[in-house]
């Protein structure tokens, strides 16, 4: 097929202990999905129902990469996160049958300029300026749900130049994955290649240039990348 301008390349992420990859089409983003955290940012996690934003796919960045400072903020965080690689997808699935969508897990981090999100809460308006933006989701290559099962307990921790961070447990999810799976699964068509940033724990703090950041998720491994 001919195209008026260059065809984007297709999106992909790296598969432990296969040569193939894996192609992601969208990546959703699950807010506050931790007590602790949601009250480190000032809400009542006993009151919200999950709610989701989204991040473009290729602000993908894999382990071990270099990434610039974004652009026009002052305050980048960081928060470390599971990620669940969608191998099916759907509308309406049931909690029951969540698991069976899935496809694997990797550690992410959701980069976010603090900033700009909140002068966009501030103001009622959407949060893509604060976390939409280019290089804003590093994520480790995919394991295999077949190789490790599906992750609902172990330590997920984030350190800062050999710092820890955050360091938390999957189990202290206020939301779990397959009920994350179910209630996304209404408001939007699943399909295979999607990712979800499953939420983070407490302790999100900032990023300065020259900072080496390492996601550990008990399971399923390891992420890092550096900030200049």
């Amino acid at each position: 097929m001919d195209y008026v301008i260059p065809a984007p390349p297709v999106v992909t992420l790296a598969v432990e202990g296969d040569e193939r990859r894996f192609p992601v089409r969208r990546i959703y983003c699950v807010g506050r999905n931790y007590a602790a955290h949601a009250r480190e940012m000032g809400h009542d996690p006993d009151r919200e129902p999950p709610f989701f934003f989204t991040k473009p796919a290729d602000a993908l960045v894999s382990d071990g990469a270099t990434i610039p400072y974004p652009l026009a903020t002052r305050d980048l965080h960081h928060e470390v996160e599971l990620v669940v690689a969608l191998g099916k997808g759907g509308t309406d699935i049931s909690a029951a049958q969540a698991l069976d969508c899935i496809f694997g897990y990797a550690v992410g981090i959701d980069l976010t300029r603090r900033d700009l999100q909140a002068e966009a809460k501030k103001l009622a308006r959407p949060w893509d300026v604060g976390k939409a933006f280019d290089h804003s989701a590093p994520c480790s290559a995919i394991v295999p749900a077949r190789a490790i099962g599906h992750p609902a307990q172990g330590r997920i921790r984030l350190t800062v130049n050999g710092i820890a961070r955050q360091d938390g447990d999957l189990a202290q999810m206020i939301w779990s994955t397959p009920e994350v799976i179910a209630h996304l699964s209404r408001l939007f068509t699943l399909a295979p290649g999607d990712l979800i940033f499953t939420g983070t724990p407490a302790g999100v703090g900032p990023v300065e240039r020259g900072d080496v950041l390492n996601g550990q998720i008990e399971g399923v491994g390891d992420l890092q990348v550096r900030v200049i």
